[in-house]
């Protein structure tokens, strides 16, 4: 990548980071788990600071070829995939990618705008493609837009029992009573609720709610748990611990 391109992109970052991080009164945001393949690591500073404030966690690697072994063994809700990368070119890296089965959506981001580059990489699998300089704002929609595709649902809500959550909105409730949960809460009681009545392990809630980078304290999940017991009260569905393998979600 060149380096004017790369310093363009990262001023327009800065730019509109601030008015990305601005969020409305009460809003909340689940922690979902992107892959960014990208070798520009100040442009992936930027785009990790955003997409932490808009709730998710964010893996990132520069070498194609590692990327390809990390990608299914993780639950990535998306994938943002560089083409200009050293050593094996994107274009290359995703083809492997749907080669092996590979599921996640994929958005490519790079300074190639021509139509033919686009062409190609649709027809490699890409779900969608945003040329660099872009902005965040279109960044955003472009990628609550695929993990919502890759969902399969476009405005999902999960129930169980009298407990409620509009995955979109984040927003809880347990009959018409509302849950003021924070952002790791609720990204915990929605895998719980994805999978109630089943055994959710605890390594899983790891997985998905922290990223590679981010340190994790040894009680981590177990102090969510706890306050999640606490909010949802004897009202709400309760969760079980089942020792030494994970946590189970079952209405009362």
């Amino acid at each position: 990548m060149g380096g004017a391109q790369s310093f363009d992109v990262v001023i327009h970052l800065n730019l509109h980071c601030s008015v990305w991080q601005r969020h409305e009164p009460g809003s909340r945001t689940i922690v979902l788990r992107i892959l960014i393949i990208e070798d520009d690591t100040s442009l992936v500073r930027g785009l990790k600071k955003a997409l932490a404030t808009a709730g998710f966690a964010v893996d990132h690697e520069t070498n194609g070829a590692e990327a390809i072994e990390i990608a299914p063994s993780e639950a990535y809700s998306l994938i943002v995939l560089d083409l200009g990368l050293p050593g094996l070119p994107g274009q290359e890296v995703l083809r492997r990618l749907r080669n092996n089965g590979c599921e996640v959506p994929i958005l490519i981001l790079t300074a190639l705008g021509e139509v033919k580059d686009k062409v190609k990489c649709l027809n490699l699998g890409a779900d969608d493609y945003l040329t660099k300089p872009f902005d965040l704002d279109e960044f955003e929609a472009r990628v609550r837009a695929l993990v919502r595709r890759g969902k399969g649902r476009p405005d999902p809500i999960l129930r169980c029992g009298s407990l409620l959550l509009e995955a979109s909105s984040a927003t809880a409730m347990i009959g018409e009573k509302p849950l003021s949960l924070r952002r790791r809460e609720v990204a915990v009681l929605e895998i719980l609720m994805s999978h109630a009545g089943r055994l959710v392990r605890k390594e899983r809630l790891i997985s998905e709610v922290f990223g590679f980078d981010e340190p994790v304290a040894p009680n981590a999940i177990e102090l969510y748990i706890a306050r999640l017991r606490q909010k949802l009260g004897p009202d709400g569905p309760t969760i079980k611990t089942v020792r030494g393998l994970g946590y189970l979600m079952e209405d009362r």
